[in-house]
């Protein structure tokens, strides 16, 4: 029997490629050509447009450095939006903080929350709770309709191209700013330093420019692009690095610890160059 492969061309001249069981689903939705895959390593995954956006095996690391970093640097995050995040991983880190009393999911595809219930049920399970409000949308018009709204706002979105091209934009952090509460914080995936330090320039740059604190910080996720994954964080008073012990307490994680927090921004010097 042959063996089947799956290569994700993260750059023209590089890949990560992984064997897969089979295919569970692929659909050329509204937006994206979706793809749900079950994989020997990695179980299953989920790709859109030929590029990875969860699994199994790895999920935890961003979906907990996404969360828990901006509502632990945040006193009474109470009020929170995700943006993209249809799989419902970073929602399901929100809900592990007892202050929160709402979290808005706003993510354009209906089909990415649909098959990600399906196939990716310890990712998305908590979507059905009843603190959960799950709109399906342009994330970008939600922000834009949206003041002094919310206490943390998350990003989760693709890489910059088809429908989170707006998501961007210095004119979207712009609109953040706008919904978030006066002590308002948002994070935002960056990509990667190895293939996208350009990208990482121009989102530390707008970003800084509306938002009084601004920094970037980075984990590791091996299905992702070189590994090495970044985020920025926009905050108009509270300042991560200097997060108040008492603001710590117990939840289940499996990347994400107290110590980590403030680590995850020591940069290497060619990651800090970006910054500047």
């Amino acid at each position: 029997m042959s063996e089947l492969w799956y290569t994700e061309k993260q750059t023209e001249n590089f890949g990560i490629t992984m064997k897969i069981k089979r295919t569970l689903h692929t659909e050329q939705t509204e937006f994206q050509h979706l793809e749900m895959v079950e994989t020997e390593e990695f179980g299953n995954m989920l790709f859109l447009d030929g590029m990875v956006m969860t699994s199994e095996k790895d999920e935890f690391v961003y979906h907990e450095m996404a969360a828990h970093v901006p509502l632990f640097t945040h006193p009474n995050p109470e009020n929170i939006l995700v943006v993209g995040g249809g799989d419902g991983g970073v929602i399901r880190e929100v809900l592990k903080h007892p202050s929160v009393k709402k979290a808005t999911l706003v993510d354009i595809d209906g089909k990415v929350i649909e098959y990600s219930k399906k196939y990716l049920p310890e990712i998305a399970g908590k979507l059905e709770d009843p603190r959960v409000e799950v709109k399906v949308g342009d994330g970008f018009l939600h922000i834009a309709e949206s003041e002094n709204e919310y206490d943390v706002i998350i990003v989760d979105s693709t890489e910059p191209v088809g429908p989170a091209v707006n998501l961007f934009t210095k004119g979207f952090y712009a609109g953040i700013s706008k919904a978030l509460k006066e002590d308002g914080i948002f994070v935002a995936q960056s990509d990667n330093p190895w293939f996208t330090p350009d990208l990482i320039r121009n989102v530390q740059r707008d970003v800084r420019e509306i938002f009084p604190i601004t920094n970037l910080y980075i984990c590791n996720i091996p299905t992702y692009p070189s590994g090495m994954w970044a985020f920025t964080i926009g905050s108009k008073k509270y300042d991560p690095l200097q997060a108040a012990d008492e603001r710590f307490h117990e939840i289940d994680t499996k990347y994400y610890t107290k110590e980590l927090h403030k680590a995850a921004f020591v940069l290497p010097k060619f990651v800090k160059d970006l910054t500047k």
